[in-house]
């Protein structure tokens, strides 16, 4: 792996920007304190950590994430089914009039937009779906311990 960095100004005797390759893998190897500090392993940082530590911080994750999406989740459940119920009775109380008809062409109108966009995005998320498998494969450990907190987050 190489990186560019630019030389100094003393390096720019002519006009154009030169740069000098800094390839980082010697760097490495001659810097003790990037290996302390990273790690010789490239794989991902938690597979430094046990079996137990994965499994607790995949749990702790997850559990936030669950508590959160709970919380969010019955907020966002009642803001709209308050915003429907007022809906309904400003126009039973005839404050609101409706076209039915209109709302009816405009929904049909959507539908077909989002056919023609789901179409469109399917290989985008065939693709997201399998970057998401593969990276569950790689952490297998961390992302059960994530699901089993999600789940006890949301019981919470």
């Amino acid at each position: 792996m190489a990186a560019r960095r630019p030389r100094s100004a003393s390096d720019h005797d002519s006009e154009d920007d030169s740069y000098e390759v800094l390839d980082l893998t010697e760097y490495t190897r001659r810097h003790h304190w990037w290996n302390r500090l990273f790690g010789r392993s490239s794989g991902p940082i938690v597979e430094k950590y046990s079996v137990a530590t994965q499994i607790v911080m995949g749990g702790v994750t997850g559990w936030c994430a669950g508590f959160l999406f709970q919380k969010v989740g019955k907020l966002a459940a009642t803001a709209v089914g308050g915003g429907f119920l007022l809906l309904q009775i400003a126009s039973h109380s005839g404050y609101v009039q409706v076209d039915w008809k209109r709302v009816e062409k405009d929904v049909n109108k959507a539908k077909k937009q989002l056919k023609k966009r789901a179409n469109k995005a399917a290989p985008e998320i065939n693709t997201l779906i399998e970057e998401s498998t593969e990276f569950i494969k790689q952490n297998i450990v961390v992302s059960s311990g994530f699901v089993g907190g999600f789940l006890l987050g949301l019981a919470s």
